[in-house]
């Protein structure tokens, strides 16, 4: 089997390669709603499980609260 990293779509022969390719993707955009900022999950995580901001003057934290994958964020049209 193996494992597609869902961002660049490059393929791994473990499922512990692609965890370890996923801190150091350069595709991997994260978004915060607190401040607006994009970046890469690498700066945004130490561990892989608790995500925060990384701007220093913003308080935006957790995955899927403050902080979001850019593919996942949709933006409104007003009508």
């Amino acid at each position: 089997m193996t494992n597609v990293c869902r961002n660049c779509k490059r393929t791994f022969s473990t499922e512990l390669e692609l965890e370890l390719h996923r801190d150091t993707c350069s595709q991997g955009d994260l978004f915060c709603d607190e401040c607006g900022e994009r970046f890469a999950e690498r700066t945004a995580t130490e561990d892989g499980w608790h995500y925060r901001c990384p701007n220093e003057d913003c308080d935006g934290e957790g995955m899927g609260e403050d902080i979001h994958n850019v593919s996942d964020v949709r933006i409104e049209k007003s009508v």
